[in-house]
């Protein structure tokens, strides 16, 4: 027999006391599709405790369950992201108050249990980790503390009491500073659960059974760390020989981050070594000042935006028609077995899809194929793919140099050479072969999809497809949809682009799209730099500050230079087609200087930077006698911002052109393509959330900056109309 007590206006948590003695919190917030630390579950938790504390004489133990697909989702991101630092007195009150009911549950005096029915990622684990035992079942589901990735702190409890059960570094490493997502098995193995069964069915009773075997052993219901004599593994800061190794935590922090201004790694190292060298509650305080110093800051504003609001939405199908059922590819032809073909297929073939590998001869299919067997091997070899798995996917890679092999084939995805002659040949000798209704897929990064789609006979079937090199390790693919590219085509792309696990942004066609129209301009805007005479050192340095993942300079050796010329000509000339007038940019100078002097990139085997056997050395020698470097630099705050203005500047221009469509493609394509600092949260939420040096926020302040960039360093940092628009009537792109 079982007795319910409502506990708050909305219960959240249902106290069910059964005959064996045993409570079981049964997480359920009815409003919501998922539970989190709402201002319901806080009161109706709060409330459970309370009761629980009251009849601890008459109960045996306590299981903390959910009665969602799901353990528990954590905060309330919506409502967190409406924090400013004018709430941080109230905030820090109601975090401590919903720690401190976790605390008294795991200093109940009774056994408690955790059992993991589905995702625990962030609150949800801390509540866990807030029990004696945690009973998880085994499933696809992931569990973790990944508050990092939002620019957060686990707050409730969680970087206090891993420290505890880890130590330090371990804590730190493993689990709080990449916030890594782990598998039950994995997350078994490293220690944040304690068992694992195999189903739902055998959840609640794993749990009890716990709590019956050990509930007159005062011992295993107490937490480690307020066990009589407890050390903490691994020894405190104060520890001899872990404070020999505690300098370099912040130096390995900042070669991790590459000298990125990320505050939430900082925070969470700041709280963890100050937290393990007190006790447990002033730890716990802590970990919440550190927390509130995110939580109502910009940074984690603009990465929840980022990655959680606008990854979410695409990867919901924000973009996809509706009306058109789903699809799946089941055979795909890659013309080109190139470094890109060879990625496309190796993914492809992953995802459980049959590839046509098609080159122009058969050795050259070949090597493609390679490409993936060395992939795959290196995956056998770490253990992380067993041999036969292995031979599966390698069996679905079909290198060939004839076209008749593309019989069957349903969807096509072209990889050969930037040339639009080239790339209408393919088409037109590929067409004859393919299926009736084959989805036509052209791989470009610049090259315009509608004039492509002339050289089919189905332009409503044509569609670009555009991935970004390595393919096995880049997460985007930009989709653009032509004149006559069909919903049906973009839709059939998007699933096709979900089956391969990629995230998929679609944009309108334009020379350049979106991802390398942008990233034009701030390498551009980077060779620049070093044409006004600023040190090539200090230009590196200003990239990767700002939070970019690569230099720029080095960036440039990758793309290399005498591709930008090839797609600098063609710019020009479509532009003197409409009658209008091409300007040069003044990174064009180098370019051409650099190619003169026979250094157009790493490909040659030199650059901007030197190379042997294919590594970079350092910097070019020559470089700073090519391009002398001035007496007086300008401010490395100007330099970092310069990269990320002209980037969002030539966004604000993309959707002026109707070539973007949405501000999540915006914001997750700049991020995930083409390395826009992640904590900025994309293209546009840098404009919407940019912070002035005078503390100023918002789309008001972007303008005015970029006017004061504009003064000194070009028209081209002068900000579109649309864009001095918003600002006037106080609106954000939304």
């Amino acid at each position: 027999m079982t007795e319910n007590t409502a506990t708050s206006a909305v219960e959240a948590v249902r106290y069910e006391r059964g005959e064996d003695g045993i409570v079981t919190l049964v997480l359920d917030d009815p409003t919501q599709s998922a539970n989190t630390m709402n201002e319901a579950y806080q009161a109706s938790m709060a409330t459970a405790v309370e009761r629980l504390v009251a009849e601890k004489d008459d109960i045996t133990g306590v299981v903390v369950t959910s009665a969602k697909s799901t353990f528990f989702a954590g905060g309330d991101l919506k409502l967190m992201t409406q924090m400013t630092p004018a709430d941080a007195p109230v905030v820090f009150e109601n975090v401590e108050a919903m720690k401190a009911t976790l605390r008294r549950l795991e200093t109940l005096g009774k056994p408690v249990v955790a059992a993991i029915n589905g995702a625990a990622l962030g609150g949800g684990l801390e509540i866990a980790l807030a029990t004696h035992h945690r009973v998880a079942v085994d499933g696809r589901y992931e569990i973790g503390l990944p508050e990092v990735t939002l620019g957060l702190l686990p707050a409730g409890g969680g970087v206090t009491r891993t420290v505890r059960m880890f130590g330090l570094q371990k804590a730190l490493m493993e689990v709080l500073l990449q916030g890594p997502r782990m598998k039950p098995a994995v997350a078994l193995d490293k220690g944040l659960i304690d068992h694992v069964v195999a189903t739902q069915e055998e959840l609640v009773p794993a749990a009890k059974a716990w709590i019956e075997a050990h509930k007159d052993d005062a011992e295993a219901f107490t937490q480690p760390w307020d066990k009589k004599g407890y050390r903490m593994p691994g020894g405190t800061p104060s520890s001899p020989k872990l404070a020999q190794f505690l300098p370099a935590f912040p130096s390995n922090l900042r070669k991790q981050t590459k000298g990125a201004p990320y505050k939430a790694p900082r925070n969470i190292m700041s709280a963890a070594v100050e937290g393990a060298q007190v006790d447990f509650d002033t730890a716990s305080r802590i970990e919440s000042r550190y927390f509130i110093d995110l939580v109502t800051g910009q940074q984690f504003k603009n990465m929840t935006q980022a990655f959680f609001f606008d990854l979410g939405a695409i990867n919901a199908g924000g973009s996809r028609p509706a009306g058109v059922p789903k699809s799946k590819a089941s055979k795909l032809a890659v013309l080109g077995a190139g470094m890109m073909g060879a990625g496309i297929a190796y993914v492809s073939a992953r995802a459980g899809i049959e590839v046509v590998l098609k080159d122009v001869s058969l050795e050259a299919a070949e090597r493609g194929k390679a490409y993936s067997t060395t992939l795959l091997d290196k995956q056998v070899e770490k253990g992380r793919l067993t041999p036969e798995k292995r031979d599966e996917v390698l069996a679905r890679i079909h290198p060939t140099a004839d076209y008749g092999d593309l019989e069957g084939v349903d969807f096509v995805v072209e990889a050969v050479f930037e040339s639009v002659d080239l790339k209408k040949q393919v088409f037109a000798d590929l067409e004859k072969v393919v299926n009736a209704d084959a989805l036509l897929g052209s791989n470009t990064s610049t090259l315009p999809i509608t004039t492509l789609a002339e050289g089919v006979s189905r332009p409503e079937d044509f569609v670009g497809v555009h991935f970004f090199s390595p393919v096995d390790k880049m997460p985007l693919v930009e989709l653009i949809v032509g004149e006559k590219t069909s919903d049906e085509a973009l839709a059939r792309a998007l699933d096709y682009v979900q089956q391969i696990k990629k995230t998929p942004i679609v944009v309108n066609d334009s020379r350049g799209f979106f991802t390398s129209r942008v990233i034009g301009t701030f390498v551009n805007e980077g060779l620049a730099m070093l044409a006004e005479g600023v040190h090539p050192v200090t230009i590196e340095r200003a990239t990767t500050q700002a939070g970019f993942p690569a230099p720029v300079l080095q960036l440039s050796d990758e793309l290399n230079l005498e591709l930008m010329t090839k797609i600098r000509n063609e710019t020009k000339a479509a532009v003197e087609a409409t009658g209008a007038t091409y300007v040069p940019h003044p990174a064009e100078a180098v370019i051409d200087t650099m190619i003169a002097e026979g250094r157009s990139g790493r490909l040659k085997g030199a650059g901007f930077y030197d190379y042997a056997d294919g590594k970079r050395t350092g910097l070019w020698a020559g470089l700073q006698s090519t391009f002398p470097t001035s007496e007086s630099q300008p401010p490395l705050a100007d330099l970092k911002e310069r990269l990320t203005f002209i980037m969002s500047l030539e966004t604000v221009k993309c959707f002026d052109e109707g070539v973007l469509r949405t501000v999540a493609d915006a914001n997750i394509g700049s991020i995930f393509g083409i390395g826009f600092p992640a904590q900025e949260g994309g293209v546009i939420q840098y404009i919407n959330g940019y912070e002035s040096a005078a503390g100023e926020i918002g789309v008001q302040a972007f303008v005015e900056r970029a006017q004061e960039l504009a003064k000194v360093y070009g028209e081209r940092f002068n900000p579109p109309a649309s864009l001095l628009e918003k600002a006037a009537k106080g609106e954000t792109y939304a």
